[in-house]
């Protein structure tokens, strides 16, 4: 069998293994985020993790890799005899897929059995399969909200508990888990995103010396993978080595008053929530001691800790990318090395003991940073995405499509607004997409409506069907006495109705009836809110602008309403209004979707005044144009951005040709009761 791509061979990616690797060494971090463009060796160091890592003893025929030295052990397959049998094997790494179920990740009834014999046994799932190992998420960001919930909850308490199916059982779930993504499908939300202990952003060198070692290294892989991982096993075993040390002198590193000080300033300065970030850091930074052999916590290590365990926990919005800046990292750090504890204090009661600083310690000016200091030096860093690093050809590095037609220069400039809590908009009727929080579907979460044949796509178990449906053939199938017997045809799974996500299309006017001021920052902030409520219901968005003499698709369908957020920002305007082409080229783009994703239905939202000025006979092109779409049974909603004492109701009447909602953009306020889209068709 092919070598694994060996771990010391990966270039260009320090940071991200020394993250996997802290991790490794003090598990209690609690894993690791790695976002990153594609083709950045994500899934290639994660994978050559596991070959570094010491072997482990298990007790020998224990499902649920139990640690033979533990007095006590949550395996629901002992307990076990004093000198039971142990095994060595190498530490497992449990690729979690984005299309897992629940059963398959807690594990379920064990479905053979069940029907054979009559019994009730559990049958692991993933998180018992990677107890004391590492459990790889791919793509993480696209898993279901409930899913990356119940990870993060195994591996912060470090047991799974399933209640489920007739069967109830704890066990031990003990890993190190490490979640990939690529920020252009879509963030996980903040409350997710805080719950990884690390997070670490990657992306391609620029630098063409990096880039051809990469290549001639990958190449040499491709043509012997066993004879390029030979040329590395002595790196392999001093790494191995280096890791055995770090995680035998861990619990020994001291981490002083002092440095505790240090990490409570850091957090404070930038302006962190809770106290998981100090809990964090503290951890990462005594991590980061051990692997460099020290006995106590220095101030580098705080800083390689705040590095890691600070970006993602400043985001004080969806669209704020996560990022840190080291200059005010270094200015709280300071320049001096930590000093060493002070001897306790002789006198207790002295009065100028100061109760908020038991160490009695006067931090120098130039060393604390006030929490107005470091508002002041956030506001001054420019926001820049942290994917900046892109690939130039990447999605979230391309400058805005060429516009047509005449360009104001001054509405380069005009931003958003204050985003503001909108309508819901939901397509009418019961979908089968894809999990989300908008319109109503058939889903593996929610209440129970009823049962359905297994499809392969999961769902629990209902026994009293499954029952009802073996009952009849009983006589047939020769039973007199004794268990049921059943046969694969008679299981039945609930149907549950929940929430699906669906894709938001925005076709939006950017023509020079727009282009006053006041009215594109009204209809920026109102679109900017509408991508905030796509964001929390997990949709995928595009956007369509028209203007001048044509349309243009400005951003593809994506689940980053981020850089939808970063497309709206650099809207311009200006021009006729090709109303028709913009409607046009929403129905292509609606088409060509229903044939990629079939699953999920669309809404399309049209943010314009209605007016039509652009090629010959605009409004009877308009009027077609909107019929097409109204053909196809798009759920539709009109926001009307007309403004003025005098209004032709253009938008209107564009609203009633594409049998959508009509929504003055004065109302999209969520201030009054929630909304449905009228166009039932789309059901």
């Amino acid at each position: 069998m092919p070598q694994h791509y060996p771990f010391s061979a990966v270039v260009g990616s320090d940071d991200m293994a020394l993250a996997l690797l802290l991790t490794t060494i003090s598990p209690d971090i609690g894993g690791v985020l790695v976002r990153g463009e594609k083709g950045t060796a994500k899934s290639t160091i994660v994978r050559a993790l596991a070959t570094v890592l010491p072997p482990i003893d298990v007790v020998a025929g224990d499902r649920f890799s139990s640690d033979p030295r533990e007095t006590t052990t949550l395996s629901p397959d002992g307990p076990f005899a004093a000198d039971a049998r142990t095994e060595t094997r190498p530490v497992r790494l449990v690729e979690l897929p984005v299309g897992a179920t629940e059963d398959r990740v807690l594990g379920s009834l064990h479905l053979e059995r069940a029907l054979s014999e009559g019994r009730a046994e559990y049958e692991p799932g993933l998180l018992a399969r990677a107890h004391r190992g590492i459990l790889y998420v791919d793509e993480v960001n696209l898993l279901h909200d409930h899913l990356v919930d119940l990870l993060l909850d195994a591996a912060a308490m470090g047991r799974s508990t399933v209640e489920r199916d007739g069967v109830s059982v704890e066990h031990a779930a003990r890993f190190v888990l490490v979640g990939t993504m690529n920020p252009e499908e879509g963030e996980l939300r903040p409350q997710l995103l805080d719950r990884f202990g690390l997070t670490v952003e990657v992306a391609a060198s620029r630098d063409p010396a990096v880039r051809v070692d990469v290549v001639r290294r990958r190449l040499a892989y491709d043509a012997d993978p066993d004879g390029f991982a030979a040329t590395y096993d002595d790196a392999e075993r001093a790494l191995t080595a280096r890791i055995v040390k770090s995680q035998e002198i861990v619990e020994t590193v001291l981490l002083s008053e002092q440095a505790l000080w240090k990490i409570a300033e850091v957090c404070a300065a930038f302006d962190v929530d809770g106290m998981r970030a100090d809990i964090v850091t503290a951890r990462t930074a005594v991590a980061h001691a051990a692997w460099q052999g020290r006995t106590e916590v220095t101030r580098e290590d705080i800083r390689a800790a705040a590095r890691l365990a600070l970006p993602h926990r400043r985001r004080r919005n969806p669209f704020d990318a996560p990022g840190l800046d080291e200059d005010l990292l270094d200015q709280v750090l300071g320049d001096d090395e930590l000093p060493p504890d002070p001897p306790p204090q002789g006198n207790p009661g002295d009065d100028d003991h100061d109760p908020g600083n038991p160490l009695g310690q006067e931090p120098e000016d130039d060393t604390r940073v006030e929490p107005g200091q470091a508002e002041a030096a956030e506001d001054t860093t420019p926001d820049v995405p942290s994917d900046s690093a892109a690939a130039p050809g990447d999605v979230q590095d391309r400058p805005a499509p060429a516009t047509t037609g005449s360009q104001d220069s001054s509405q380069a400039a005009v931003t958003a607004g204050d985003p503001y809590r909108t309508k819901v908009f939901t397509v009418r009727g019961t979908g089968t997409g894809a999990a989300g929080r908008r319109s109503r579907a058939i889903t593996q979460f929610g209440h129970r409506v009823g049962t359905s044949r297994p499809d392969g796509s999961g769902g629990s178990i209902h026994l009293i069907e499954t029952i009802r449906a073996a009952a009849p053939h009983q006589a047939i199938r020769g039973r007199a006495g004794g268990p049921l017997r059943f046969r694969a045809d008679d299981l039945r799974v609930a149907s549950r109705e929940g929430k699906e996500a669906n894709l938001i299309l925005f076709c939006v006017d950017a023509s020079g009836s727009m282009a006053a001021r006041t009215r594109m920052q009204q209809v920026k902030t109102a679109i900017l809110s509408l991508l905030l409520d796509a964001y929390r219901r997990r949709d995928k968005v595009g956007l369509v602008t028209f203007r001048g003499g044509a349309a243009e698709l400005a951003l593809p369908p994506t689940r980053s309403v981020e850089i939808a957020a970063r497309r709206l920002a650099e809207l311009p305007a200006g021009g006729r209004t090709p109303l028709a082409e913009g409607l046009l080229e929403a129905a292509r783009v609606l088409e060509l979707e229903r044939v990629r994703d079939p699953r999920r239905r669309p809404l399309l939202v049209v943010v314009t005044d209605g007016r039509a000025t652009s090629g010959t006979d605009p409004v009877a092109r308009s009027r077609q144009a909107a019929h097409h779409l109204a053909s196809l049974g798009v759920a539709a909603v009109v926001v009307d951005c007309e403004t003025g004492s005098f209004r032709m109701r253009l938008a209107a009447e564009l609203a009633a040709n594409l049998r959508a909602e009509h929504v003055p953009m004065s109302e999209l306020s969520a201030a009054d009761l929630t909304r449905i889209t009228r166009a039932g068709n789309a059901a």
